[in-house]
């Protein structure tokens, strides 16, 4: 069984890497999902790590890293985009849950991400609210063509390192945890296809 309870930024993302690649290999454990599990948690919870991802109905956090009950506090958007809410959450899940580890997960063939870029290329935001979340994807794909970047990939990249950034650069306590060695924060893409995750940014973590 792998270790239930990571209590430092290294540990947690290691049993993060280790539940994706069981999750890749098809060698899942199952963690943390019986009864006995349910029964524990019931009167508290400390989720090793927050992650903020995006809302695509394929990037299931607890299946993708083989994790159970109590494992993450998942915060998700489309596009991964970060209002006070997401940061609010973000700070509940470190400083009041304790948890040392916050993962930021985009994946390949983004939809909000392509959305952006179509925008971009044709100076027209969806309608409705939909538009809000373009408006905020856009800076980031503005920064990858600044950079001679032109796949929707390259963008998704940029916008996982602008939204690790914006993460620490936003929330003085989280940045407070980060220069602490209390927690980090890293980005990490996921393959649709293979089900493979690989770095993109972090703070607080060594390469």
């Amino acid at each position: 069984m792998p270790d239930l309870s990571p209590s430092s930024p290294a540990e947690a993302y290691a049993a993060l890497l280790q539940g994706n690649a069981r999750f890749v290999s098809g060698d899942r454990l199952h963690p943390n999902q019986d009864a006995d599990r349910r029964a524990e948690l019931a009167p508290r919870q400390h989720p090793f790590a927050v992650l903020f991802g995006c809302s695509d109905s394929r990037l299931a956090a607890e299946i993708i890293f083989d994790r159970g009950l109590g494992d993450l506090f998942v915060v998700r958007t489309a596009g991964h985009v970060a209002g006070a809410e997401v940061l609010g959450s973000v700070e509940y899940g470190v400083n009041v849950l304790g948890a040392p580890l916050v993962v930021v997960l985009g994946h390949d063939s983004c939809g909000a991400v392509t959305a952006a870029a179509e925008a971009e290329r044709g100076g027209t935001a969806p309608a409705g609210y939909l538009g809000d979340v373009v408006e905020r994807v856009m800076p980031s794909v503005l920064a990858a063509r600044a950079l001679g970047r032109t796949e929707v990939d390259e963008f998704v990249d940029e916008h996982i390192r602008r939204s690790v950034d914006g993460l620490v650069g936003r929330s003085a306590q989280l940045a407070n945890e980060v220069a602490a060695g209390r927690c980090a924060v890293v980005g990490l893409s996921y393959r649709l296809a293979d089900g493979t995750v690989k770095r993109v940014a972090a703070h607080g973590l060594p390469e």
